[in-house]
């Protein structure tokens, strides 16, 4: 497609500006930015009811419109982000070694941006201002492909990056949306090898599965969240199931939502009407196993397919485990390598979990929600990795940069 080939040169041309960029302009960027997009609330606001009115005659609901949904709130918390980010330390240029051969030469490795960085993503505007403010502090360039039922927002959010940046003097093509949001754009990205140098899928699984499968440019996957709580026999219920709800029904459509439950079974007369009930007042569907369902009235019989589901709605499936190898065993089988959580009291079981579990955040006795690049102090996050190669758990700064050899010598010649 032409736009997309006109647009990654524009990138590739911004991308040499912008790497070379003091920290103090890149946070002066960010943090105009950030004072823009809480003045123009109302008219944000007014181009996200545009896209919920469409995504209301496209027939989207549940979580879908959630994620689509913006208000003054969502703005000054996506505003804090990009504050946050101004207020990091800026990775580019870090100094990781430098070592002294016998021959005298000074050999260094130092952090540098990954160059122009491609996202295709759906329903979510607050990721157009994160993925902005992330790309901008480490010096990259990022070309930016929402979903269509979100394109009144991005455009209004990447309005308002493009007027600072430019304003300020700089290349606005630092920051671009595509406009087409055909699937022949996305394909077209995925083949975009000359000027993209990573690519990025944010969204359901299909998006991140046609991406992976398709993408010629390199790809970090990030992943699918089917997490899970496991409420271990020594746990304290009450908190157990604070965690639990808060876990599945804080935000129900997010990838670090909890879409399984595990009781072991020592605990599972008194924890499964405690925790199912509370889930089923918060209006949750919980569909059990024989034993969940013989203990819990209103609980639906849970198929295998539930096992593995990541349903980003009210719905949870819930088991009961013989031990905490089982409930381990289990999160392996199914799981997507993303978050899990135990709540007990037993030190040794925290750790034989923290030890054992593969995924990119293991939690003791908190709530999955947290996995979340604003939760660990990063401003916000580029997608959440559940890959391990470069970058695992969510993507902050320093996994948008790659590293370069710096070499020092005073004449030396190779013999």
């Amino acid at each position: 497609m032409k736009e997309i080939i006109e647009i990654g040169k524009k990138a590739k041309e911004a991308a040499y500006e912008l790497a070379h960029l003091e920290t103090s302009a890149k946070d002066s960027i960010l943090r105009g930015v950030a004072t823009n997009l809480v003045k123009a609330t109302a008219s944000i606001l007014e181009e996200n009811r545009k896209d919920l009115e469409n995504a209301k005659e496209m027939g989207l609901k549940g979580a879908i419109v959630d994620r689509l949904t913006l208000n003054e709130d969502r703005i000054r918390g996506i505003a804090e982000g990009l504050e946050q980010i101004a207020g990091l330390e800026d990775p580019v240029g870090e100094v990781l070694e430098m070592k002294k051969r016998p021959n005298g030469l000074m050999i260094g490795k130092k952090r540098v941006p990954l160059g122009v960085v491609g996202v295709i993503y759906e329903s979510r505007p607050n990721v157009t201002a994160d993925v902005g403010g992330l790309c901008i502090k480490t010096g990259n360039v990022c070309v930016l492909r929402g979903g269509k039922e979100a394109f009144n927002s991005n455009m209004a959010i990447v309005s308002i990056f493009r007027d600072v940046v430019a304003g300020m003097g700089y290349n606005p093509d630092m920051i671009q949306l595509v406009t087409n949001t055909t699937r022949e754009s996305a394909n077209a990205l995925m083949k975009l090898n000359e000027y993209l140098d990573i690519l990025i899928p944010r969204g359901g699984a299909g998006l991140i599965r046609a991406v992976v499968q398709n993408s010629t440019v390199p790809v970090i996957e990030t992943g699918v969240g089917n997490c899970h709580v496991f409420v271990d026999t020594s746990a304290d219920l009450e908190m157990a199931k604070d965690i639990v709800v808060n876990s599945k029904t804080h935000r129900p459509g997010v990838c670090n939502a909890a879409e399984s439950l595990l009781i072991h079974k020592d605990i599972a007369e008194k924890a499964i009407p405690l925790i199912g009930q509370a889930l089923l007042d918060a209006g949750v569907e919980v569909r059990g196993d024989a034993q969940v369902c013989s203990l819990l009235e209103d609980a639906r019989e849970a198929t295998e397919e539930d096992w593995a589901t990541e349903y980003l709605d009210y719905i949870i499936s819930a088991k009961v485990v013989g031990s905490l190898k089982e409930a381990i065993s289990h999160i392996h089988t199914y799981g997507s390598s993303h978050s899990e959580s135990i709540v007990t009291s037993d030190y040794g079981n925290a750790q034989f979990f923290l030890d054992r579990v593969d995924a990119a955040a293991v939690y003791v006795n908190a709530s999955t929600r947290f996995t979340d690049g604003f939760e660990f102090g990063y401003g916000a996050e580029i997608g959440i990795s559940t890959q391990k190669l470069h970058a695992r758990g969510p993507m902050g700064l320093k996994e948008l940069t790659t590293t370069k050899y710096v070499i020092y010598g005073s004449g030396q010649i190779r013999k």
